[in-house]
């Protein structure tokens, strides 16, 4: 398909097979609020029926699902390869620790304030992601996976340049209200910190999802394909790229808000740059440009640890060896995962599961006639 047929919208509908009656076709806006009204109350009754580490679990994968979602549509749906979303995270989750910290020192307290918290995460990572996407719509291929690269590198290092505000290796502690009065005195934190992250991560995926089906999605998707194309169909390639970079900014920073606000604190080393390829190689596991598979991948960054864990476990080692086993064994099962892939599903687990269905639905629709 041409960038000029994805950009531009059609100039007349195609005619109705006959015998099939006319119907509404209920908007995009509407249907994406109702599939999130259903996974909320999904939701809500998964919360009850887990232990607390695993509303805990939930809870991060809702956090990493707001940065892979923000990175599937800068490098899925725009063609933007980026190494420091991981920084972006940083970003995100250092504001929303000093922004908490201001607060507490001023004696607020209650749950809105973490709702304007997170909100001057969401900013300050689209000021940034504003600044380096402007850079990178001026550069391709590996000028602009180095400098990413370089904000990944150097966005954790001004912690340890800035000790005074940031404090250094050590981080900041996150100060979070506990839950309402309302829900009792022994509601669990950890179902509470499922339905603030969950609430923050559905609201990013409607918007998200929006956009994708929005005219900007498409100017994405034309960029992505052909960028010759797209500035002959009247698209501002530069501004398009910019905004990619900016929405995924937002979805990044947001990600890094939530995981500080559930751990409580943050350092630099939680945000290194293996946590922005492990992001980048989660996306393209989970189903590159598809916002269904960021969700695979948002479990396997979670579930990894786990794995990793368990398998050490097995084997008889001395605590040393076991320990940097550990610490390195994560990216290897990561890369090994993502050539398997790449070999048996190009598309990703999304992109397989979806080949599943649509085979499934063609034999139970032969089977009929």
């Amino acid at each position: 398909m041409s960038a000029t047929g994805v950009a531009a919208p059609p100039a007349t509908r195609a005619p109705r097979p006959e015998g099939r009656p006319e119907g509404r076709r209920v908007p995009t806006l509407l249907r994406h609020l109702g599939l999130a009204a259903v996974a909320a109350s999904a939701l809500l009754a998964v919360s009850y029926g887990l232990e607390p580490f695993r509303n805990f679990q939930l809870a991060t994968v809702a956090a990493y699902l707001c940065a892979t979602a923000g990175l599937t549509i800068l490098t899925g749906l725009n063609g933007q390869l980026s190494l420091g979303h991981g920084a972006l995270m940083a970003v995100g989750a250092y504001t929303v620790a000093l922004t908490q910290d201001a607060f507490a020192d001023r004696g607020r307290t209650g749950g809105g304030l973490l709702v304007v918290s997170l909100v001057a995460a969401v900013a300050t990572s689209v000021a940034v992601g504003a600044v380096v996407g402007v850079a990178a719509a001026r550069l391709r291929g590996p000028y602009l996976a180095g400098v990413t690269l370089a904000v990944a590198v150097v966005v954790p290092a001004l912690t340890v340049t800035f000790d005074g505000v940031l404090n250094g290796e050590q981080g900041l502690p996150v100060p979070v209200a506990p839950p309402p009065a309302a829900l009792g005195p022994y509601f669990p934190y950890e179902r509470w910190q499922l339905w603030v992250a969950g609430s923050a991560t559905l609201l990013c995926l409607v918007l998200l999802a929006n956009l994708v089906r929005s005219r900007y999605g498409r100017t994405f998707r034309a960029v992505r394909d052909d960028e010759i194309a797209a500035r002959l169909a009247g698209i501002h390639v530069a501004r398009t790229q910019v905004l990619a970079f900016v929405v995924s900014a937002a979805g990044a920073g947001l990600g890094g808000a939530l995981l500080a606000v559930l751990a409580q604190s943050v350092s630099p080393g939680a945000f290194s740059l293996t946590l922005s390829l492990f992001l980048l190689m989660a996306v393209v596991i989970g189903g590159l440009g598809r916002l269904a598979g960021a969700l695979w991948g948002a479990a396997l960054l979670v579930a990894l640890p786990d794995l990793t864990h368990t398998l050490t476990d097995l084997l008889t080692l001395s605590p040393a060896a076991a320990q940097r086993l550990e610490g390195n064994l994560p990216l290897a099962i990561f890369g090994s995962t993502l050539v398997v892939v790449m070999i048996a599903a190009p598309g990703g687990v999304q992109g397989l599961l979806s080949r599943l269905a649509r085979t499934l639905r063609d034999r139970w629709r032969a089977g009929r006639r």
